[in-house]
């Protein structure tokens, strides 16, 4: 009681703290500032300035992870914190999608969104692969607060990588691109006029761009400008982790479109530069953000400053990005980064988190004891993997090297339930409790090709007996209150517990760190168990820290 007290008192002053990465802090402090700016896995980033010309909003794609469509707000470009979320669920309002969607359906739902702020309210509009283009917008204006729910602009499969342009007469448009493995084509951009609330289409779509046959292959994530009476057209080609930027203008929102390379890896280690967005400052100056392929780590974002002296937006230096330069002009003197550790004493879950499906309260809620809670989810009979496991609270790696420390405690009320930390991809390793009998076991699970179905391989590590059991008959639980810890450096994952939180015992197999389908690596709680009839164990965490 006397640390839920002081935590109370403390939330005002907790709020308005700003957290500084021990891991990676990209303003060097100095004025300058070293990419990626974001050295986590925001895929697909997008950004436009707020009406006060002082704050910039980002987005990435989200897929089928609840929360999405996060919202990061930044006074300069190079400091970014996680301020909220766009979508509580996917896809509110619509039963039947929300369902669908309870279940982890890896690499569908959110894919490349873009945000515009227009006629006093902030927009996202993204392409679901699977059921059409969808947009949200805020109701107040403020894009860390509610979010009104999403609108389907056009229903149909291969929608994806929308952008909206409004004109000056009104009029808005958009420009999408088209996923081959629904559409069964791609590598082409197609505009089209929508109503002038952006809800709905009214006109049919027109191709204004085609990298068939060309070294512009697999052109997609278009973004929509206008600057100076010429409509601009954004977008990567090539591939992701091969490819470069075009800058693409017209007179007309529907072309032809004269192109240029903007922005390509050159001699620099940076491969891809791929898909993002541009920003004009109050101060003139001129940006843009894009995402790297890092393989396992995910695709992250760095910033590269744009040169429009030749008419067209030549990016980072003579068009090759760069990895360490001056920071944007700014008012600002913040420095913050996404948060990444969590002592978990607010009611609300930290907003780093995310469910690897839309949420249900019965995968795990805040206590008023400083902890968070996860419930063993319920695994389907015959069960090989955990890839389909929905309640993991996960989030994604934020460094290249890294250290995870957690506090927890296991609770279980039968057999076979078990919990702790998992690194999570199309493989996975996890280290976890689980009970057999009246004591418990320490085991690491891991499986190789979870994407497809493999059976996971589990290694018993040591046998430990409860530190704390129930006095009453009625429904007792055994409890393992243990510390465990993995190091990740170069994709590689180790593992170690402690008992006391100071002395840790390595333990368990190497384990190479792999992507999972269309994001990075993610980290964190799993809790499960095998008995349909058992009542629930659970996982409770204390806390999580990421350490260098």
């Amino acid at each position: 009681m006397k640390k839920l007290f002081c935590l109370l008192a403390a939330l005002p002053m907790m709020a308005a703290a700003q957290y500084k990465s021990q891991v990676w802090h990209p303003d060097n402090g100095d004025g300058t500032y070293t990419n990626p700016v974001i050295n986590a896995d925001y895929s697909d980033p997008d950004v436009c300035v707020g009406p006060s010309g002082e704050d910039y909003y980002m987005t990435a794609s989200s897929f089928q992870c609840s929360p999405g469509l996060p919202i990061l707000h930044s006074k300069d470009l190079v400091n970014w914190e996680i301020i909220g979320y766009a979508l509580k669920e996917l896809y509110s309002g619509n039963k039947e999608l929300i369902q669908h969607f309870s279940i982890p359906q890896h690499g569908n739902g959110v894919w490349a969104p873009s945000i515009r702020f227009h006629d006093g309210e902030f927009y996202i509009y993204w392409g679901d692969p699977d059921y059409g283009v969808y947009m949200v917008k805020t109701h107040d204006g403020n894009p860390a607060g509610e979010w009104e729910a999403p609108v389907c602009v056009i229903a149909g499969q291969g929608y994806i990588d929308t952008t909206p342009l409004w004109d000056e007469d009104g009029r808005c448009y958009l420009v999408n691109g088209w996923a081959n493995s629904r559409a069964k084509f791609a590598s082409v951009l197609t505009v089209r006029e929508l109503s002038p609330d952006g809800k709905r289409a009214i006109g049919q779509p027109v191709i204004v761009f085609d990298g068939n046959g060309t070294e512009n292959r697999t052109c997609e994530g278009p973004k929509f400008y206008k600057r100076d009476g010429w409509y601009w057209i954004m977008c990567p080609a090539g591939g992701v982790p091969t490819g470069f930027q075009l800058a693409m203008r017209s007179k007309s929102p529907y072309g032809p479109y004269e192109h240029k390379i903007v922005l390509q890896q050159g001699k620099t280690a940076i491969n891809g530069p791929h898909q993002g967005g541009w920003v004009h400052t109050k101060y003139g100056e001129d940006w843009f953000l894009h995402f790297q392929d890092k393989d396992a780590y995910g695709r992250v974002v760095h910033l590269q400053p744009v040169d429009w002296s030749t008419g067209w937006p030549i990016m980072g230096k003579k068009g090759e990005p760069v990895v360490t330069y001056q920071k944007p002009k700014s008012a600002s003197n913040i420095q913050v980064n996404p948060v990444e550790s969590d002592e978990f004493d607010t009611p609300q879950l930290g907003k780093q988190w995310q469910w690897q499906a839309n949420y249900d309260e019965k995968y795990g809620v805040p206590t008023a004891f400083g902890t968070f809670r996860i419930y063993t989810h319920k695994l389907d009979e015959g069960w090989k993997n955990l890839f389909l496991v929905p309640n993991m609270l996960l989030q994604k790696t934020p460094a290249d090297k890294f250290t995870v420390t957690a506090k927890l405690r296991m609770t279980s009320k039968a057999d076979g339930q078990f919990g702790g930390l998992i690194v999570m991809g199309r493989d996975y390793s996890a280290l976890v409790v689980r009970r057999q009998g009246n004591d418990f076991q320490l085991v690491q699970m891991t499986c190789n090709g979870a994407d497809k179905g493999k059976p996971q391989k589990e290694s018993l590590l040591t046998t430990l007996k409860p530190t704390a059991q129930d006095p009453i008959d009625y429904k007792p639980g055994i409890h393992e209150d243990i510390y465990l810890r993995f190091t990740v450096d170069n994709s590689q994952v180790h593992f170690a517990w402690s008992q006391n939180g100071k002395k840790f015992t390595d333990c368990g197999d190497e384990f190479k760190m792999r992507e999972g389908v269309w994001i990075g690596a993610k980290f964190g709680f799993i809790a499960a168990e095998s008995d349909q009839k058992a009542d629930r164990g659970w996982v409770e965490a204390d806390w999580i820290r990421v350490t260098p």
